[in-house]
């Protein structure tokens, strides 16, 4: 009862002060719920002030060959972390052990991408004789175009759309807020969606404003937008692993690559910190590699 009781104030702390979206908090809750699972299979009945460092090591190396990926343990690593800094902050507790773990080392995994050629098939192999087609283009455009998330593009409202200023509002991460640019043919495609087509959808009750509709007037939703490309890169032929964030990282990499400023990439991306978006630098110095490689006439030598 006591450590549920930690956990619905470490469940306020994160939505009140961090304001971390739905997603981030159910995460952290998660690690949390993982440890005291751990705890009570172990029958170890002891308060968060309690614990030991070699209880979190044992908890850690159990996670480990349960089959959790080193990926995955740093996430919950950082989770743990979290919550005892909040229990110390709340001098519920003095100091903790845990924010002696050590996460495993990562390398660090470059994301796939697209080229340029493979977003066109994708967008070629659209059906735009259909209503569902125009909708499709319209998502892919503005997904790659204005590189978005996921819940981003299906969150986008009617009421986002500056066509005249050539942006769009978007609202990210704990609600943050930003203005992206839309290039003209993004803002084409949903145009003609939004005036030709949508306007035929009744919109069900509270989702008027929503951009992005079914036939039967409900929101498009992140499943809905999986499967939508699941099909289309299939019929493409690409046989690559492709997600609605391959198109996000697509945006950056080629904005990177030709040469755009990675702060401006940075305020686009809606990244709070510059260092997350460093890794399209790390792109951007493979691509020159293999153009150096490939074209500098001592390395073309034989």
């Amino acid at each position: 009862m006591l450590w549920k009781n930690y956990l619905t104030g470490f469940q306020s702390y994160l939505i009140l002060e961090k304001s971390l979206s739905k997603n981030s908090i159910d995460a952290y809750l998660r690690d949390i719920n993982k440890l005291i699972g751990y705890l009570e299979e172990e029958n170890i009945s002891l308060r968060p002030d309690e614990l030991l460092a070699s209880h979190f090591h044992a908890f850690i190396q159990h996670q480990s060959k349960s089959g959790l990926s080193p990926h995955s343990q740093s996430r919950l690593i950082s989770g743990i972390k979290a919550f005892f800094k909040y229990l110390i902050m709340e001098n519920i507790i003095t100091d903790s052990p845990a924010l002696m773990l050590e996460t495993p080392r990562l390398g660090r995994k470059l994301p796939d991408i697209l080229s340029l050629e493979e977003i066109n098939r994708i967008f070629a192999a659209i059906d735009l004789s259909s209503h569902e087609g125009q909708r499709n283009l319209s998502m892919l455009e503005t997904l790659y175009g204005c590189g978005l998330r996921v819940s981003e593009l299906i969150n986008m409202h009617l009421s986002d759309i500056y066509e005249k200023e050539g942006f769009i509002r978007v609202i990210g991460k704990g609600d943050k807020e930003r203005l992206v640019p839309i290039g003209d043919e993004a803002m084409k495609s949903i145009s003609i969606y939004r005036d030709q087509l949508r306007n035929h959808i009744a919109p069900k009750k509270g989702e008027e404003d929503f951009v992005f509709l079914k036939q039967n007037g409900t929101r498009i939703t992140r499943q809905w937008v999986f499967l939508i490309i699941k099909r289309l890169v299939e019929a493409a032929g690409i046989h690559k692993k492709i997600s609605p964030h391959t198109f996000r990282h697509s945006f950056a990499t080629h904005l990177v690559e030709g040469g755009a400023d990675l702060r401006a990439v940075q305020s686009m991306l809606g990244h709070e910190s510059i260092t997350t978006t460093e890794i399209y630098t790390h792109l951007d110095r493979e691509y020159l590699r293999q153009n150096i490689l490939e074209f500098h006439p001592l390395y073309r030598r034989k």
